[in-house]
């Protein structure tokens, strides 16, 4: 026990600040402007549902994953990467790329469960605490994490409300270019490890 409690705020508190709720909600509030509070809460509950998915799966099967593809976690730093760039691109300059706003508005919780919740970073960050941990920390950090990640955009309308509609936009451009700088940072993390692999 004198482990597991210490072990648990470590891996609650890296997940947390990797995931970063607090980022998603100028973008999850530009992305479901317009919609009921409804739709809003089920958008909130699929992003967190589509990123915690994610979470367990790699916790659970690890390297695996990787191994049956015959993929190297580099690749999937690179690919991951240019889905974060393209998706901070959008909010920094207030585009959509590749789709209509209709449809975007149905899958806003997917894209932020993934790659802007869960992207490489967080997936890495998963592999390394189960090597550290084994699977119980983490499991019981990623659940703790997920219910503080929902309860963040749950309330997403009410935090854009006390921050206003202008600081809130003005935050999701600068964001953006945030997240599209963290997407490049990856992508070249990605490269290098991929040409050390050579």
């Amino acid at each position: 026990m004198q482990e597991l409690i210490p072990g648990i705020i470590y891996t609650f508190s890296a997940l947390f600040i990797i995931l970063d709720p607090l980022l998603s909600v100028p973008i999850f509030a530009a992305m479901t402007k317009g919609q009921t509070p409804a739709e809003i809460h089920k958008q909130a509950f699929i992003a967190v549902a589509v990123a915690g998915g994610l979470m367990y799966v790699f916790l659970i099967f690890n390297t695996a994953i990787f191994t049956i593809l015959g993929l190297k976690l580099p690749a999937f730093q690179i690919a991951g990467g240019i889905l974060l760039f393209l998706l901070g691109l959008q909010y920094a300059l207030g585009i959509e790329i590749g789709h209509s706003k209709e449809r975007s508005n149905t899958a806003v919780g997917v894209v932020i469960g993934t790659p802007l919740l869960c992207g490489p970073g967080t997936i890495t960050t998963v592999m390394l605490l189960s090597r550290d941990y084994g699977l119980l920390i983490p499991f019981i950090a990623i659940t703790l994490t997920l219910i503080a990640t929902w309860l963040v955009l749950y309330f997403a309308g009410t935090i854009q409300r006390i921050l206003g509609e202008v600081v809130t936009d003005i935050m999701g451009k600068v964001l953006g270019m945030l997240v599209a700088a963290i997407a490049v940072q990856i992508i070249a993390s990605g490269v290098l490890a991929y040409i050390k692999m050579i």
